[in-house]
């Protein structure tokens, strides 16, 4: 078994590649035609956007997505990198919202947490040392 992707379903999926661009330099792997379904390089395992009515055509009793309500969902996305202050602010740059500043933790590790546009809830790390 190997992990192999994530799907995060939003609004508008262009917007939402393009933050990731944007903000950390990630580079669109695809786009359908329709603009319901992207991804984006990642390294080994997937990020990819799909729109809200993609998702419920495969489930349509319905979701709780992420861009709905105050609170973000009790999932998130970690995304590591050795400069997290920099990254923390080029998120804010374009467009999230900061739930946690940059801070050490008591393990060493740097941590962040932003809420992107789309409602995702994301995590700037650095890396963890064995």
């Amino acid at each position: 078994m190997k992990f192999a992707y994530t799907i995060v379903y939003v609004t508008d999926v262009a917007s939402s590649l393009a933050f990731y661009e944007k903000a950390f330099g990630f580079v669109r792997r695809f786009l359908t035609p329709e603009g319901d379904y992207g991804e984006l390089d990642t390294g080994h395992t997937t990020l990819s956007f799909a729109s809200k009515a993609l998702a419920l055509s495969h489930h349509p009793e319905g979701y709780r997505f992420a861009d709905e309500g105050a609170l973000p969902l009790g999932v998130e996305i970690a995304l590591s990198t050795d400069d997290v202050a920099a990254a923390h602010q080029a998120a804010l740059a374009e467009g999230a919202s900061e739930l946690a500043a940059p801070q050490v933790k008591p393990w060493g590790q740097t941590v962040s947490f932003v809420r992107c546009p789309d409602g995702t809830l994301l995590e700037l790390c650095s890396p963890v040392s064995p």
